[in-house]
C-alpha cells in the first residue's frame, strides 16, 4: 500500500462545486461523541452484513467538482470503495451540525447528496439533540421524521415532548435503530 494514502498530512478540505472549502481542524467533543456513537451502532449493526459503514475522514467522489467528506456513512455497493474513497453516491450519510458547516449540510451538501443519488441523508443536531431524517423519493428527499430530544428550556409542553420520535430508524435495514439517548448522551 503506498504510504501517502494510509494517512493523509494536508488539511482536510471538501470541495464543492469546484470551490475549495476547508474543513473544520477541531470538531467539538459534542461532534466526536455524535458522530461516533452514530459510527458505533452502523458498525455493530452491519456485522456480516453486505454494506460497510465509514467514519469522519473518507472522502467521497460523488462529480467532477464535488467530493466530500461525510461525518458517517453506509456503502452498501463495495465496487465504488477504492483505496483513496468512496467513488459514487453512498447509501446513507450522515453529518452533525457545526457552526461552521451547518448551512452548507443543510443546502449544498443536502442539495449535492439529493442528486447523487444518496437515498438516505440525516443531519444530526448536538445542541437540539435531534436528527432530521430524508429518504429519497422520485429523485427528491423527502422528510421521513424528525427524532428529537428536546433539551429542557425550549418551551415544549409534556404532550409535545412526549410525542417526538426517541429512536431512529435507517431504511436500509429494518434492525438498523438507535436510541436518540445512545446517540446524544454525555454531551455538554
Amino acid at each position: 500500500m503506498d504510504g501517502n494514502l494510509a494517512y493523509k498530512e494536508e488539511p482536510w478540505e471538501e470541495e464543492l462545486n469546484g470551490n475549495i472549502v476547508l474543513m473544520s481542524p477541531r470538531p467539538s467533543v459534542n461532534h466526536n461523541r455524535v458522530a461516533s456513537k452514530i459510527f458505533a451502532a452502523f458498525y455493530n449493526c452491519l456485522k456480516g452484513k453486505s454494506c460497510e459503514a465509514f467514519a469522519d475522514g473518507t472522502d467521497v467522489y460523488l462529480t467532477e467538482k464535488d467530493h466530500v467528506i461525510p461525518d458517517v456513512m453506509i456503502v452498501c455497493n463495495q465496487d465504488i470503495i477504492k483505496e483513496n474513497g468512496v467513488h459514487g453516491a453512498p447509501d446513507l450519510v450522515v453529518e452533525v451540525l457545526s457552526p461552521g458547516t451547518a448551512k452548507n449540510d443543510r443546502g449544498y451538501k443536502k442539495d449535492l447528496y439529493e442528486k447523487s443519488g444518496v437515498k438516505e441523508y440525516w443531519i444530526a443536531d448536538p445542541m437540539l439533540r435531534s436528527i432530521e431524517a430524508y429518504i429519497l423519493s422520485d429523485g427528491t428527499y423527502v422528510l421521513d421524521e424528525i427524532y428529537a430530544l428536546y433539551p429542557d428550556g425550549l418551551g415544549l409542553t409534556e404532550h409535545e415532548r412526549t410525542g417526538t420520535k426517541k429512536e431512529i430508524q435507517a431504511s436500509l435495514y429494518d434492525d438498523l435503530h438507535i436510541p436518540l439517548e445512545e446517540i446524544f448522551s454525555n454531551l455538554f
